[in-house]
């Protein structure tokens, strides 16, 4: 593979999955470590990312959610309408923060629900339907990803109980581990799922096989994956193995 291209894929990788290992880089575009090292100082030199310990990131001016907002909206959407089906009138549902998860809440207008979110952009998507019971939980507000979290958003989430939890993701390891960019995002996530009956995962394609320097959870804290294309054979053995039920958006089931 050509220079070039593989300096291409690298900042289309660090786009869309935020930073990313030199490891998970290297075994993405099949080239060894030190080629991506290489790369990654090219990179650097031409101001196109930041080199951090053992990857890089893209330092760049725009709000991460706005961004990541314009991509593969359609995908997101399919996978929204067949998660939105699994939840009946009259349950609590939790909403992780992400643009998934988003495009969710724009499947539940006109629902008899319970909305419990640290996704601000979720909660302005819903603050005017009077059928949701919308609950906003506190924390430290992150203005470019939208989103609260810390140590009140964690206390808040021990003090409740849900029926359902949609979960985002950065990236799906082939063992099913899910991962996230964004370490602050890890212990509001974990706990949201101790405090959820059903875990589902929204994940598009493009989180198979994904990216993420911090680990989540593993997959026999998932109940549900909604995806929209077949899961790669690697990762889809982990979640059977596991007793998560993948299922394709558009589809009955997996």
């Amino acid at each position: 593979m050509l220079a070039e291209r593989r300096h291409q894929l690298i900042l289309r990788a660090l786009r869309s999955g935020g930073p990313a290992a030199v490891t998970d880089l290297s075994e993405q575009l099949g080239v060894s470590p030190a080629t991506i090292r290489r790369d990654l100082v090219k990179l650097e030199e031409d101001g196109m990312l930041t080199r951090v310990h053992g990857g890089a990131v893209m330092e760049d001016g725009d709000q991460p959610f706005a961004e990541v907002a314009e991509v593969r909206v359609a995908e997101k959407d399919a996978i929204a309408a067949r998660a939105a089906a699994l939840v009946a009138d009259g349950q609590s549902v939790l909403l992780d923060i992400g643009t998934t998860a988003y495009r969710l809440a724009r499947q539940l207008h006109g629902r008899r629900l319970t909305v419990i979110t640290s996704n601000l952009v979720v909660y302005e998507e819903l603050a005017d339907d009077e059928g949701i019971e919308l609950v906003l939980l506190g924390g430290m507000v992150r203005r470019e990803y939208r989103s609260l979290v810390g140590f009140l958003t964690e206390d808040n989430l021990r003090q409740l109980h849900t029926d359902w939890l949609f979960l985002g993701t950065s990236g799906v390891r082939p063992g099913g581990q899910v991962m996230d960019t964004t370490v602050v995002e890890v212990p509001v996530k974990r706990a949201m799922i101790k405090a959820s009956d059903k875990v589902v995962l929204l994940a598009d394609q493009a989180k198979f096989p994904g990216t993420g320097m911090a680990k989540v959870c593993g997959p026999e804290d998932l109940d549900v994956v909604v995806t929209n294309a077949p899961v790669d054979a690697a990762t889809r053995s982990s979640l059977e193995e596991a007793g998560v039920e993948v299922v394709l958006a558009g589809k009955a089931q997996a």
